[in-house]
């Protein structure tokens, strides 16, 4: 009987905002009903909000979003396609848009409309992103990794491009450094996500399996044709002893520590990376050995990162501060896999 008191209520207030044309109210009790999983109260509400404001773009997106979360996908679709149609489409419609077809299973009907968003929006960083997942899941890696590696170029400060690029490098067998970079950047640009995580471990793991696997880092470096590839990789061979020791928070914070040194000797200027300048600052500073306990320690060995965090809580409370403060962005310029 509660509930449906509370149903009434709901409904009531509802009504009220219809008659006081408020349509950001009804939208936001929309939500509401999303974010709690009753996708029939939304849509129930979001209807309604549509059928009193037929122009309202915003509404109708909403309203796809909710048969999308439902998983109606042909109402979807059919409620999207006089948007697509419309002179005024944005980014974001033709992003839905996608999302819907590739779940209708619709991938022609997917891929034609990323085509015509890239054209109208090249700079869109999630239209390059979801189109190279689509071609991913129609085994196209290479069609896959050039466009999120466009997308890097063209919208820096995207995350999902670094994510799904770092994934992709560390499932290919010749890569050697460009997993670590790009899931290094993605765990920095989108550190309060779940996913970070995952690059956490993709990054500690490439460390492992790929970049330090060979015992002669040196002579594999020579077959190395992309210049910035093989100048990282030429200077992590200078380290490549103590990999011996095994690869941990604090090894790896050795190993990345003389990295920086040695490349800002050799190679920072002619190779200017935002990454290696945001390990400078940390050395500086001395939040260095914090960084590297942040960045593996948890996917590493997390009772031994809680009992370092509890030993140096002064140390890694500071680290916690300046990174908690500062937004992570890349620039432009500095996508040197695609060079």
């Amino acid at each position: 009987m509660k509930k449906i008191i509370t149903a009434f209520l709901f409904l009531l207030t509802c009504t009220f905002a219809f008659g006081q044309e408020d349509v950001e109210a009804m939208r936001a009790n929309a939500r509401k009903f999303m974010q709690n999983g009753d996708m029939d109260n939304a849509l129930l509400v979001l209807n309604k909000a549509a059928e009193a404001n037929p122009n309202n773009k915003d509404i109708k997106k909403e309203l796809i979003f909710a048969y999308f979360y439902k998983k109606e996908y042909d109402k979807a679709s059919e409620l999207i396609q006089p948007l697509l149609e419309s002179p005024d489409v944005d980014a974001q419609i033709i992003q839905l848009a996608g999302n819907v077809f590739k779940a209708a299973e619709k991938p022609k009907d997917a891929e034609k409309y990323y085509k015509i968003g890239l054209k109208k929006f090249p700079n869109s960083g999630p239209l390059y992103s979801e189109y190279g997942e689509l071609l991913l899941q129609l085994h196209n890696p290479k069609g896959a990794i050039v466009l999120w590696e466009k997308g890097m170029q063209v919208s820096p400060s995207y995350a999902g491009n670094y994510y799904n690029a770092a994934l992709h490098y560390f499932n290919s067998p010749d890569d050697k450094i460009w997993a670590i970079i790009y899931g290094e950047i993605y765990a920095n640009m989108e550190s309060l996500s779940p996913r970070a995580n995952t690059m956490k471990r993709v990054v500690l793991d490439a460390y492992k399996q790929k970049l330090f696997a060979n015992s002669d880092l040196y002579k594999e470096a020579q077959h190395i044709k992309n210049p910035f590839a093989k100048a990282v990789v030429e200077t992590f061979a200078k380290q490549a002893g103590i990999s011996g020791m095994g690869l941990n928070p604090e090894t790896l914070a050795m190993i990345r520590t003389r990295f920086i040194l040695d490349w800002n000797v050799s190679f920072e200027k002619q190779f200017h990376f935002k990454l290696f300048e945001y390990h400078q600052q940390l050395m500086r500073d001395g939040l260095f050995d914090s960084y590297n306990q942040w960045m593996f320690g948890p996917v590493d060995n997390n009772a031994a990162f809680v009992n370092w965090v509890n030993t140096n809580e002064e140390a890694y409370d500071k680290f916690t501060k300046f990174h908690t403060s500062r937004i992570f962005k890349m620039p432009e310029g500095q996508v040197y896999s695609a060079k």
